[in-house]
Formats: C-alpha cells, sequence, structure tokens
C-alpha cells in the first residue's frame, strides 16, 4: 500500500522517557484535524484492535477491512510483535500502535476511515490510540472505547437506542457517552483525526448492528482475541 510509515519522530523506540512521550503527546495532539475530511460516500471502513499474548510479552494487533455499504470483509491481517514496552497509564498508544501499523500496512489498501478499539481525543492529553494512530497515518480515525478514562457527562444519558450526551473535561467537549443497544453500557466516542464532533456518533451508530460494538471493532476485536467465531459475543 501506499501508506508511508511514520518516521522515528513521530513513533520513537521506547526508552523510558516519561516526559520526553508527554511532550511527543502535546505536540501530535496539536497536529489533529478535528473536521469532517473524509471521503464521501464511504467506500471502506476498517477496524482496528489489540490484544496481548504469553503474558502480555506479544502484541497481537488486528486490522479488518469492510465494504462500506455492505460491510463485506474485503480484507483482514494479524500481526505478533514483542510488547515494545509495560503499561503506562495515559501512555497505552505506545504499547500498541507499532502492531497496529504493521497490520495496517499488511493489508491491500488503505481504508476511508478508521474504527479503533480505544479512545481519540477523550484522552488526559487529547492523544488516545485513535488519534494517535489518526495523526501518524494521516487516516480519518474514531475511538470507540467501552469505559471512560477522562472526562465527566453532562447529562444522563437515555436508555433509547442510539441516544448520546456529551462527554466534557471542564468547558471542553471530548467525546459522547453514546447508547448503542438499550440494556448496555454506553460507548465512549471521540473523534480520532480528520472526523468532527458532531459527526462521531452518527458515524459509529451507521454500522451498529445487532450487537454493542459497531461492527468494524466488533469484527477486530475477535481476531485480536482469537475468540471463536461460532461463540456469540457477550454484550455487557
Amino acid at each position: 500500500m501506499s501508506l508511508p510509515r511514520p518516521g522515528a519522530a513521530q513513533m520513537p523506540a521506547w526508552d523510558g522517557d516519561i516526559p520526553a512521550a508527554h511532550r511527543l503527546q502535546d505536540d501530535l495532539s496539536r497536529q489533529l484535524v478535528l473536521r469532517d475530511d473524509f471521503a464521501r460516500p464511504l467506500r471502506t471502513i476498517a477496524g482496528f484492535d489489540v490484544g496481548f499474548e504469553d503474558e502480555f510479552a506479544m502484541t497481537r494487533a488486528a486490522a479488518i477491512l469492510l465494504d462500506a455499504d455492505t460491510l463485506e470483509i474485503l480484507d483482514q491481517q494479524v500481526v505478533r510483535l514483542p510488547t515494545r514496552m509495560p503499561y503506562i497509564p495515559g501512555l497505552l498508544s505506545f504499547r500498541e500502535l507499532p502492531a497496529l501499523l504493521d497490520a495496517l500496512a499488511m493489508l491491500k489498501h488503505a481504508p476511508d476511515l478508521a474504527f479503533i478499539d480505544g479512545h481519540g481525543i477523550a484522552h488526559p492529553r487529547r492523544l488516545g490510540i485513535a488519534a494517535h494512530f489518526g495523526v501518524v497515518t494521516g487516516l480519518p480515525s474514531i475511538g470507540v472505547a467501552k469505559k471512560i478514562l477522562t472526562g465527566e457527562p453532562r447529562m444522563a444519558l437515555h436508555e433509547m437506542r442510539g441516544a448520546f450526551t456529551p462527554l466534557r473535561s471542564g468547558k471542553d467537549q471530548i467525546g459522547w457517552l453514546l447508547r448503542s443497544k438499550p440494556g448496555c453500557l454506553p460507548l465512549v466516542v471521540s473523534p480520532g483525526h480528520r472526523v468532527a464532533m458532531p459527526s462521531a456518533p452518527e458515524l459509529v451508530m451507521r454500522y451498529v448492528g445487532k450487537y454493542r460494538l459497531p461492527e468494524p471493532t466488533r469484527l477486530a476485536d475477535r481476531l485480536a482475541s482469537r475468540r471463536d467465531p461460532s461463540v456469540p459475543d457477550a454484550d455487557a
């Protein structure tokens, strides 16, 4: 595929320097584009997720490319790499992104829009995995997370399917709580890159079927976790 790989300045080897990683997050967050800048109509979408093997010694990244209209699977790839660093709160993207970038590079072509299992700008430094992925690849991206990392909902969330309410950090809106399925915990949806805040929940709901997760990240999650495809998903 034609996408350039990020340079060392954007994805440096991990050397244990946490303040330097924070400075890089701040720099990259200033490069994010939070307006709609994706292909219309969407032709292809992709889901990305990361799991771990061998007691976290091995990172397993999954990428799945789908037709944006039919959700036909066009390609899927799994990459296994030695885990590059320990878990450090707020720096998850530095741990997971190298394997995700390799999985992206193996797809037969880049998607028009990437759905990442994790946060976009709904992150203490406004650079969760979906935002980091988007800014270093240049791809439009959305974060779809299962729980709040930072921020507070503006108001109570209705139980109706498709209901959403702003997630705020101080005066700033950083994402949405989205009720993708009644009776289930809400998703945390936030723009990553080249997607506007108002568009993020609508784009996610466009690809929600009978499960809590939208199809791109649901299918990527199954690949990343090596779950038996014959076993139904849990919606909790």
